[in-house]
């Protein structure tokens, strides 16, 4: 029986022009998640990473803490397939048009620009994120030359099957991804609904890791959202 960790990105730098890089919380995260596997000597051995930045700056420092320990950590290997779903794409072609005709989304959006707190923009970035991308899960959004909802499960399902059958019995892998990888996985486990692994994507905090067994076909939840390396309640995010 194999072990996967799959790893959720640290903060990224919400509401700066470049999303895709860690916050300065977001190496800390980071530091510390390493930190806390090399006191406990966690081994693995594989591990792989999504194509984002955010994801590779996380296992780079995350590694150079193993490295520091004296510890090993093997070299990561890149998969496209745990790139996250292409949300952006979805809100900067959907929007515009979504403003014209929903009331219920221009009513979030003005709330979105009228916050004028940093806590007050990210609640109200979120409401409005989870209107539109549950839409797109929905297939009531279509948007082309982006991935449909299914055709992302199908990627990262194809990508958890080819990682784990790469490897050897009984090994220890991780995986460093984002939360909408982690939902899929999570799907595939316990076998739930679109709209439920939709749910899932906004429970991952940033630098938690989900444990999960897998042999053969079959393939479980162990533990889900663990987050022991962070004991400052205000230092745990989600975005």
């Amino acid at each position: 029986m194999g072990i996967l960790y799959l790893v959720r990105h640290a903060q990224a730098s919400f509401l700066e022009p470049n999303y895709d890089r860690l916050s300065t919380l977001g190496e800390v995260q980071s530091r510390l998640l390493g930190e806390h596997w090399a006191q406990r000597k966690i081994a693995f051995d594989r591990v792989g990473v999504g194509p984002c930045a955010r994801q590779k700056d996380t296992v780079k420092l995350v590694s150079a803490a193993y490295h520091q320990a004296g510890l090993n950590f093997p070299e990561p290997q890149t998969l496209p397939e745990f790139d996250e779903y292409h949300a952006e794409e979805v809100l900067r072609a959907s929007l515009p048009k979504l403003l014209e005709t929903d009331q219920k989304i221009r009513g979030l959006h003005a709330a979105f620009q009228s916050a004028t707190t940093t806590a007050a923009k990210r609640a109200t970035f979120q409401k409005l994120f989870e209107a539109v991308i549950g839409d797109w899960v929905r297939g009531v959004i279509h948007v082309e030359g982006v991935e449909t909802w299914p055709e992302f499960c199908a990627r990262v399902n194809s990508g958890l099957v080819k990682f784990l059958a790469a490897g050897k019995r009984g090994e220890r892998v991780a995986l460093f991804t984002s939360g909408g990888p982690i939902a899929v996985a999570t799907q595939r486990a316990l076998h739930l609904s679109p709209e439920s692994t939709l749910q899932m994507t906004w429970m991952s905090r940033n630098s938690s890791w989900s444990e999960f067994l897998y042999s053969g076909e079959r393939f479980t939840l162990s533990s889900f959202n663990i987050h022991e390396h962070i004991a400052d309640p205000a230092m745990l995010t989600y975005r």
